[in-house]
């Protein structure tokens, strides 16, 4: 595990800073009008989920015609909702303070009865603080694990070929058998794009996606970032990977992909599926929801605890 995350260090700056802002704002005011302070200070923490509601807006025209379900606009509040405490806990509390609380497991196996390990590869803006929940609950289960740190930040995703690699040998080697991968959002291009460049197939026993944008997302056509370009629906990186990987039989059938209808960063829904996997939908969960959804957890937990893929 790297001792270190330039993430962490940037939102730890960005939640002081706000935090600061707010408090200003409610200090300065709380005298003449106590009223309009709290708004302020309201206004200030709460305006990341004026974004996310911009989003869902765009989710529910953008999907007009994909085969996934169409939300309604009741389904689109109850996932903004969700969506809105689910933000912070990640971003303002687990990544920038918490990245490294449960750091990885990599104890040796039991001879007589190896459990199956797993390489956590996190999303676009994150960092292993993402995977908490599920890194708790691995170490309850006596599984060996590692959550990677993908840096640069805003590199391509080639860069991170690397780095997925050296978790996987970390993994395998303490356990004996080969990983699954786990992935949320960005991560799973960054599984494919390390399957592609090192053939590494049988260095994998399964790779579970979680709102991966496969095939790209609508939102990404306003990003100037590097991999944030190469996530554009039908760019040259997604075309030019999914040419290779038709040179590779059956490898499809080591996916098990989740999506929802409600997904507010990867849509239209369809874009997180890929022809030939398991694809699994989830109505009504966001992005960030979606990667701690009590099914997805569930399932891919009792997933990995088997021999084999159900």
């Amino acid at each position: 595990m790297r001792s270190h995350s330039a993430l962490a260090r940037l939102q730890q700056v960005t939640t002081l800073s706000l935090l600061l802002a707010a408090s200003a704002w409610l200090g300065w005011h709380w005298r003449d009008s106590p009223a309009l302070a709290l708004a302020g200070f309201a206004l200030i923490v709460l305006s990341y989920s004026l974004f996310l509601g911009f989003e869902f807006v765009a989710l529910r025209f953008a999907s007009a015609g994909d085969p996934a379900p169409r939300p309604t606009w009741g389904d689109l509040a109850r996932a903004w909702l969700g969506e809105t405490i689910a933000a912070p806990r990640v971003f303002c509390w687990r990544q920038p303070f918490r990245w490294n609380a449960v750091p990885d497991s990599l104890g040796a196996a039991d001879a007589g009865s190896p459990r199956r390990g797993v390489v956590f590869i996190h999303g676009f803006v994150c960092n292993r603080g993402f995977w908490t929940p599920w890194l708790e609950a691995l170490r309850a289960q006596g599984h060996c694990f590692a959550a990677v740190n993908l840096e640069p930040v805003f590199g391509s995703i080639d860069d991170y070929v690397p780095i997925v690699g050296e978790a996987v040998r970390r993994v395998a080697q303490a356990t004996g058998l080969p990983p699954v991968l786990v992935c949320h959002s960005m991560g799973g291009l960054a599984a494919r794009a390390w399957l592609q460049a090192m053939s590494a197939d049988d260095r994998v026993h399964h790779i579970i996606t979680i709102g991966s944008p496969h095939h790209g997302t609508w939102l990404a056509r306003f990003s100037h970032l590097h991999n944030g370009r190469q996530m554009q629906r039908r760019g040259p990186w997604l075309r030019a990977l999914e040419a290779a990987e038709q040179g590779v039989p059956g490898r499809r059938s080591k996916f098990t992909c989740w999506y929802s209808n409600c997904d507010n960063i990867v849509f239209p829904a369809s874009t997180a599926t890929l022809p030939g996997a398991d694809n699994r939908l989830v109505r009504g969960a966001a992005h960030v929801d979606l990667g701690f959804h009590p099914q997805v957890m569930r399932e891919s937990l009792a997933l990995i605890g088997a021999d084999a893929p159900m």
